[in-house]
């Protein structure tokens, strides 16, 4: 039976971590996850997620600020006496003493076809960029970012309707799959690693605030792939009246029309299409400051609009 320290923090490091534990081939002998961080309308304090299923299964659990910063608890770690480290999305660099600790290394289970979107936030940035394929790889991990050769990968194609949230969850259960079999492979020694290309290397950006401000000026296309891409979070908004309006679901209906960017083009008592630089879009979902989320229809009942208002 493999020994498994594993870290991670958010639910889709979760998912896999209750796959590890349900395993016959590992046995998970301690878990390593963010501290608990504010949360809810009241911020207060409340478990990662990771911590939560350590909590439930009775597993021995750290909540470092930096890791790197306390090796007193990097001692309790070695005392877990692991084969090997599995992360998973937990946040935080790893030092090279802690990767050389582990018999078989450390390997992480990341979202995207790398080297491509290597980074933050690949998720997000396959959609945001239009991609029709991406993945997730389970890469041994080196002290440069994500560009540790690669164990093994499992592909997936991006449909124009997907978001990111979508995306999160079926790559969540990809990437369990290749712990049940490519890391197995690896550590019995059937598997060899494979060295990236460099030359092929693209960047996940972290997602900043700044950028769910929705610029009417580009493409139906590139806007309709922003709205996917930010839907687990920050989310995408324009202003209307004065105030921020939620876009939450968008169809492309025409993208190579031209005209006054952020007009209506065309509204009835269930559709609202806007010009965009190039492309007209539809607005399918929204949600008005401080009110819930509504389809479009309903935002007419209560808005009046005409052609040539401007958002």
């Amino acid at each position: 039976m493999i020994k498994v320290c594993f870290l991670g923090t958010p639910e889709f490091a979760a998912v896999h971590l209750r796959s590890l534990i349900t395993n016959s081939d590992y046995s998970v002998v301690g878990v390593v996850t963010q501290p608990d961080r504010p949360a809810g309308r009241k911020m207060q304090l409340a478990p990662s997620a990771v911590k939560t299923v350590a909590l439930d299964n009775k597993l021995p659990y750290l909540t470092p600020e930096n890791l790197r910063k306390q090796p007193e608890l990097f001692e309790e770690i070695k005392a877990w006496h692991a084969d090997i480290a599995v992360v998973v999305a937990f946040g935080q660099i790893l030092n090279q003493e802690f990767l050389d600790h582990f018999k078989f290394g450390a390997v992480n289970v990341h979202g995207s076809l790398l080297p491509r979107w290597r980074g933050a936030a690949p998720i997000q940035r396959a959609i945001e960029a239009g991609d029709l394929e991406t993945g997730v790889c389970l890469q041994k991990i080196v002290k440069k970012l994500d560009a540790g050769p690669l164990v093994g990968e499992r592909r997936i194609k991006i449909e124009n309707d997907m978001t990111a949230t979508h995306l999160y969850d079926r790559l969540a259960v990809m990437g369990c799959d290749l712990l049940k079999t490519d890391l197995l492979d690896y550590v019995k020694g059937n598997k060899t690693p494979i060295v990236q290309d460099e030359t092929r290397v693209t960047i996940a950006a972290k997602i900043e605030k700044e950028e769910s401000l929705i610029n009417w000026e580009i493409s139906a296309d590139l806007i309709h792939n922003k709205v996917r891409a930010f839907s687990m979070g920050p989310g995408t908004y324009c202003v209307f009246q004065d105030k921020r309006l939620k876009i939450l679901k968008t169809k492309v209906v025409d993208a190579a029309q031209t005209g006054k960017a952020g007009s209506v083009v065309q509204v009835n008592s269930e559709n609202l299409v806007l010009q965009t630089g190039l492309g007209h879009l539809a607005l399918i979902e929204v949600q008005p400051e401080s009110k819930p989320k509504i389809a479009i229809k309903d935002f007419l009942n209560n808005y009046k609009l005409k052609t040539g208002d401007i958002f």
